[in-house]
């Protein structure tokens, strides 16, 4: 059995995490470093990168935070040279960043639209293009997608299902491009919805949508999404690219 429970190991490997700072990306950076990862944790958001490598060294990972945007192509370029810098490598990246809002088509501003596709969309890519050149072959890039990038939403989204579809395709392009040129996998989550910062606001009207409309009835939780993002990120997944792993308790499928 140990030869199986290694394999969804990531020890030695450095991970950068992306929107770390809270919502899905807190728990990912925490489940990679439980694997073994040392991980940079990358947001806006410099106070709370603190209080998060806090949090996780008093479980015992390694953990360097770094304040970024990646919307910015040249901070992009930074955070994966400091990760090299700090800790010998880049192995993993969790491409997390994003950015919702549910706005009625007739009545979104343009500069809303813009706002989330440059987080969600060209963050990613911007991401993913300064890590490549520093990957060794046999690293990981992992995008966090969702469960709109492959079904429609029940409320006005349409900037956030158009990104994180976009999201899927770019994923697929990249790993066609980079996985027997440069051995790097790519491939992305697509989580359903989950009980975290960005939905408690709504929390009850969330969750009875939800039992109506997904088989397994219920909001997801966060262990149930580091547990894919961990088989994504590490060898588990080996012979995995270009795809996509929907975990939305049967949602997209009603």
């Amino acid at each position: 059995m140990s030869e199986y429970l290694e394999r969804f190991r990531a020890d030695g490997k450095v991970a950068v995490v992306t929107g770390a700072s809270s919502g899905l990306g807190l728990g990912f950076a925490r489940a990679i470093g439980l694997v073994g990862a040392s991980v940079v944790v990358a947001a806006r958001r410099g106070d709370r990168l603190d209080e998060l490598c806090a949090a996780l060294r008093s479980d015992g990972i390694t953990a360097h935070p770094v304040v970024m945007d990646v919307t910015d192509p040249e901070q992009c370029t930074a955070l994966a040279a400091a990760a090299v810098d700090r800790f010998g490598s880049l192995d993993i990246l969790v491409n997390n960043a994003g950015l919702g809002g549910t706005v009625p088509s007739h009545k979104e501003p343009p500069e809303h639209f813009r706002a989330v596709v440059d987080v969600n969309l060209m963050g990613t890519y911007w991401m993913a293009q300064a890590a490549a050149p520093v990957m060794r072959p046999g690293s990981v890039i992992v995008n966090i997608a969702s469960l709109h990038g492959v079904t429609a939403s029940r409320f006005p989204q349409a900037a956030y299902s158009a990104s994180k579809a976009g999201v899927l395709g770019l994923t697929r392009d990249l790993a066609s491009q980079w996985s027997t040129r440069r051995g790097i996998r790519v491939n992305a989550l697509c989580p359903g919805y989950v009980e975290t910062e960005m939905t408690s606001g709504g929390i009850d009207a969330l969750s009875a949508m939800v039992e109506q409309n997904s088989i397994l009835g219920r909001l997801g939780r966060q262990d149930e999404m580091d547990s894919a993002l961990i088989f994504l990120a590490t060898d588990a997944s080996s012979y995995m690219t270009g795809g996509s792993l929907v975990v939305d308790g049967g949602y997209s499928v009603v």
